[in-house]
């Protein structure tokens, strides 16, 4: 038993039951044990970080991105003086006459061509579908700098675009990924768990495109691929899922081409974009009528339907010709 003496010194900093970390003070109750929910908080953070592991564990064992080899067809009018030029993400050849391409002032856009041998296993829709996504995404890029005609107006460059091969998306491996991240949202958001997709049976896309005068003459060229990848590639239940998102890449990158007269991969590459473009991919009208022949992009239904893993045929409309009345 302790004296007065041993009481009158006790000191409860220096006591081993008080040297506990005092940001633990909300797990402590007033009876100096753990309360209820102390211990459930700090099982539920527990139980998150083990499925954060899990999952970071699980995605270092797989492949992050998919494999999108250049491929070239035969629809450019020549193959001369591409040089290779890769991003981050992407693989492609490509050559531009700077000068020539900065005096043009109007542009037309051909078709894109997206022959059936190239992706048997698509329907004669869904290639409709990436196809008119190409056209709408070259067209709304490019009129940041140059005036949009029709299609069967001249102009001082014409751009034609193929699709050389596409990998279709795996559609079972996709709606797994969509159900694993609306799943994770109604899991208490306190500590939040980033869901990677699952990095199986990603599509990929390979397209080649010029841009010519009004000789007939080219002006610039690419040969572009680009696979997708389980962090910024949205998941959907459609064979057409990662080529129809990454047909938006290739407008984007061929379009940067023209417009800079220069690689899209080199020197530093963040800009802010323009409003025309903002309001175009959001469903508003494009800045020229002539864009309005590949339709408006899905806007606020597309960003819904991406989230919920709805297949982009359901959300798009498709060129003007063919759309819903």
């Amino acid at each position: 038993m302790r004296s007065a003496v041993d009481f009158n010194h006790f000191n409860p900093s220096r006591s081993a039951v008080f040297r506990r970390p005092w940001r633990e003070i909300g797990l402590i109750g007033f009876s100096g044990r753990r309360s209820w929910a102390g211990i459930e908080a700090s099982r539920r953070h527990r139980k998150h970080h083990a499925v954060l592991l899990a999952t970071l564990a699980t995605l270092t064992l797989l492949p992050g991105c998919a494999t999108a080899p250049l491929v070239q067809g035969s629809a450019l009018s020549s193959y001369d003086g591409l040089k290779q030029s890769d991003g981050k993400l992407t693989k492609s050849r490509l050559q531009v006459k700077k000068e020539q391409v900065a005096v043009a002032k109007t542009v037309n856009i051909a078709p894109t061509a997206f022959p059936r041998s190239v992706a048997p296993e698509l329907t004669d829709e869904q290639r409709l579908l990436v196809a008119n996504a190409v056209n709408r995404a070259l067209c709304i890029n490019l009129s940041d700098r140059f005036t949009l005609v029709a299609p069967d107006t001249p102009a001082d460059l014409t751009v034609r675009a193929a699709v050389t091969r596409v990998t279709p998306t795996d559609e079972v491996a996709a709606g797994v990924s969509v159900a694993t991240s609306i799943g994770a949202s109604f899991v208490d958001a306190s500590v939040p768990i980033p869901v990677p997709r699952i990095p199986i049976g990603l599509g990929d896309l390979s397209i080649e495109a010029e841009a010519v005068d009004r000789t007939g003459r080219q002006q610039a060229a690419m040969i572009w691929a680009r696979g997708a990848t389980a962090f910024f590639s949205t998941p959907r239940a459609s064979k057409t899922s990662d080529a129809y998102e990454l047909a938006g890449a290739f407008g984007d990158d061929f379009g940067k081409l023209l417009n800079k007269g220069e690689s899209p991969f080199e020197g530093f590459n963040i800009e802010i974009p323009t409003w025309q473009k903002v309001s175009s991919n959001m469903g508003l009208a494009p800045k020229y009528a002539a864009c309005e022949t590949y339709g408006r992009a899905p806007g606020i239904a597309g960003l819904v339907g991406g989230k919920l893993g709805l297949p982009p045929e359901w959300t798009d409309d498709g060129p003007k010709a063919t759309r819903k009345q």
